[in-house]
């Protein structure tokens, strides 16, 4: 059975900066896409960033680029998602992603599993 479980979510002011982790277990991870989405409400899931089978190739999303980190440690199945300068619209349920070695990997319905989410809140 294959879980993801993020964590490290919580409530910061803006500017500050957050670490979100995921967990994954039921799969063989160094050999899957992980990605990061998110969903304010009232608006779709969006991506974030995703990070390639071998931590080699990352993408991020023009919200997220210059102010987010993805890295994953194969070793530990864990993805990470570090995320600074924080502003109030990156408040947003956090979801972690996975699917098998790919290269496409903005397109969240092209994900097989994914995590329950994690709740950021950026605060004035």
């Amino acid at each position: 059975q294959v879980q993801l479980v993020e964590s490290g979510g919580g409530l910061v002011q803006a500017g500050g900066s957050l670490r979100l982790s995921c967990a994954a277990s039921g799969l063989p991870f160094s050999s899957y896409t992980m990605a990061w989405f998110r969903q304010a409400p009232g608006n779709e899931r969006e991506f974030v960033a995703s990070i390639s089978w071998t931590g080699g190739t990352t993408s991020y999303a023009d919200s997220a680029k210059g102010r987010s980190t993805i890295s994953r440690d194969n070793a530990k199945n864990t993805v990470y998602l570090r995320m600074n300068s924080l502003k109030l619209e990156d408040t947003a349920v956090y979801y972690c992603a996975a699917k098998p070695r790919s290269l496409t990997t903005m397109i969240s319905r092209t994900y097989d599993y994914w995590g329950q989410g994690t709740q950021v809140t950026v605060s004035s």
